[in-house]
């Protein structure tokens, strides 16, 4: 049986589910709640989870520009003029 690590959990995490854990991240280590050590762990975490997000954000720009673009190509193809035979 092989062990979980916080990395393995990232790679599940949804969008919001990162934002929200990365939300409080910080609000934790706002607070003072953790201990030196505790606290640079949560903040590696914190940097992973914000890294992560950023990959996902550029994913779906990639993914809604590449869209755009199909969609202008269909509407300049419907724009052509027609010749019938």
């Amino acid at each position: 049986m092989s062990q979980k690590t916080p990395g393995d959990a990232e790679n599940v995490m949804s969008f919001e589910e990162a934002v929200t854990r990365l939300e409080k991240i910080v609000a934790d280590l706002e607070g003072g709640r953790y201990s030196l050590e505790e606290s640079l762990q949560k903040f590696e975490e914190g940097i992973a989870l914000g890294n992560r997000c950023r990959q996902m954000l550029a994913r779906a720009d990639l993914r809604v520009r590449q869209l755009v673009e199909a969609g202008d190509r269909m509407v300049l193809e419907d724009d052509a003029p027609r010749r019938d035979a």
